[in-house]
């Protein structure tokens, strides 16, 4: 008896293991270099940990993408697709120049174009590539011998949705950017009365003029999506799938949209079922701080430290600035931890130390940390919400500025103009955001609803990835509409039949009112005489 309730036991737990979840599935990755790398490697180092074959399509001269890896095997292609450090770092060099000129509407104006641009650049590349790869029949045969379960993209390229229709895959993003802009516009509801559009630093409370700027911008977005960057890949999707086939439907028809926020970050607005939610999946706990560090940071008493990062992208500002900012942070009785590679600041103070690489997430969660100076990049500000700390923001280039603008709506960070900071200004903002304890407070209360929820963000991703394999997709979930017409989407042809049969019935009444009072007219006319 006890044996067959053992054997029982065992067959139901077998039973759940396989009703819930997978292991060996296959998994083809093609991911965005740079930052987006290091969101990308998380996911794929879990998916191994879960005992998923992964396989990365990476270019030969990839920037963070190694080609050897324990996580993943590499698949490297000798065409580069633009997104490479070289590239990368001249465009944010030349952002940089930019701005560091007088602000004006003409500065942001310069801005755009310069991104539009090298973003059209980046779009050739990577169409040459592109065609490469699908000109190789031996390649694209070898993935599909591979027989995947699924393609893991970043949909800021197309090429994953690409290879994917191509393959038969089912296809999960990892995203927060499409080629066209912030990945909900591509498949929610966006009433652009409430919803900003990003990169502009509006709220979700505009005033009348800020919704006509919203309006504005929106169509400045749509004239690039259909009328440059559009074109380009259409004609490729043409090449190879027929003119049935448009490549920002296929972005449109991935399976599951793993975000990269959640709405202690955005503010509220439409979504999809097939949009999860993962914001903060890179946060972790604490681990011990290298010890020349944690030494540094106990000497800062009561006190405590600051911590300064700019990114990935930006290894060196304007020696202006870092002698400015050097000043300004000499004079705090905090102690301050800067990542930093240029020359070393003539204006540093002994409370100061520089590192090559800091160990972010740690000091984020360290007890002693009062205070974050940020670029605004998504990641600095997810890990500054997980272990709340308020942030002083000097946002560069791309969505730094729009990242920021959420925070400091939300009470949580003070945002200035980096290229206009002197050591006074800078001075001022850290006093204040270090004593007056509203940032805190609200940053905290975001940490703590950020924390709450039934399960880790990681794990609702990983959750949602075997999913897809489990069933093969998840149609159920995703809409069509992206299939229909704009003038069915938005009911045009609806209205516009309702308003011609309620011209129609208003002016059959009409004549038949008339005809009727002629009638009438006409017999007591005749009776008259």
């Amino acid at each position: 008896m006890e044996s067959r309730m053992l054997l029982s036991i065992g067959f139901l737990a077998v039973l759940s293991v396989s009703a819930y979840g997978v292991s060996g599935g296959k998994v083809l990755v093609f991911p965005i270099d740079g930052s987006h790398w290091v969101n990308m490697n998380i996911v794929i180092e879990a998916l191994h940990a879960k005992g998923h074959t992964v396989d990365v399509i990476r270019s030969s001269g990839s920037w963070y993408i190694k080609e050897s890896s324990p996580h993943y095997t590499a698949i490297t292609v000798e065409h580069g697709w633009g997104f490479d450090e070289e590239f990368i770092k001249a465009l944010t060099t030349e952002l940089v120049r930019i701005q560091a000129e007088k602000e004006s509407m003409w500065t942001r104006w310069q801005v755009e174009m310069e991104l539009m641009e090298k973003g059209l650049e980046m779009a050739d590349m990577e169409i040459d590539m592109l065609s490469s790869m699908l000109d190789d029949q031996q390649f694209m045969q070898s993935l599909k011998e591979a027989k995947y379960d699924l393609v893991l993209a970043d949909p800021v390229s197309p090429t994953g949705p690409i290879l994917a229709h191509y393959l038969n895959l089912p296809l999960v993003f990892n995203v927060r950017w499409t080629a066209h802009g912030e990945g909900h516009f591509a498949i929610a509801p966006t009433p652009l009365s409430y919803v900003p559009m990003p990169m502009f630093e509006l709220t979700d409370r505009m005033s009348f003029l800020e919704r006509v700027c919203n309006i504005f911008f929106f169509a400045f977005y749509e004239y690039q999506a259909q009328f440059l960057i559009g074109p380009k890949y259409n004609a490729l999707t043409n090449k190879y799938f027929g003119p049935d086939v448009h490549y920002f439907q296929l972005i449109q028809g991935a399976d599951i949209w793993l975000m990269r926020v959640d709405f202690t970050f955005e503010f509220p607005r439409p979504t999809m079922p097939n949009i999860v939610y993962m914001g903060g999946f890179q946060c972790k706990p604490v681990k011990p701080l290298p010890q020349h560090v944690e030494d540094f940071v106990q000497s800062s008493g009561e006190h405590g430290v600051v911590i300064m990062s700019l990114g990935t992208l930006v290894s060196e500002l304007p020696k202006r600035i870092v002698e400015e900012m050097a000043a300004a942070f000499a004079q705090l009785p905090q102690k301050v931890i800067i990542r930093y590679t240029g020359v070393k600041p003539s204006t540093l103070g002994n409370n100061t130390l520089l590192l090559e690489w800091l160990p972010q997430n740690d000091l984020l969660g360290h007890p002693k940390t009062r205070l974050f100076v940020a670029h605004g990049g998504t990641n600095g500000v997810q890990e500054a919400i997980y272990h709340g700390v308020p942030i002083i923001g000097v946002p560069l280039m791309f969505d730094q500025f729009d990242n920021l603008s959420r925070m400091r709506a939300k009470g949580t960070a003070k945002v200035l103009d980096i290229f206009s900071l002197d050591r006074d200004s800078f001075l001022q903002a850290l006093k204040e955001v270090l004593h007056e304890p509203s940032y805190r407070e609200n940053m905290q209360r975001l940490s703590s609803l950020h924390r709450d929820q039934p399960m880790k963000p990681l794990d609702r991703a990983l959750f949602w990835i075997e999913f897809v394999m489990r069933h093969k997709g998840a149609a159920h979930l995703r809409t069509e509409s992206y299939k229909m017409p704009w003038y069915s989407y938005h009911s045009v042809d609806v209205f516009m039949f309702l308003l011609a049969a309620a011209t129609l019935f208003v002016t059959i009444s009409v004549y038949g009112i008339k005809f009727l009072c002629c009638r009438v007219c006409g017999k007591r006319k005749s009776k008259q005489e």
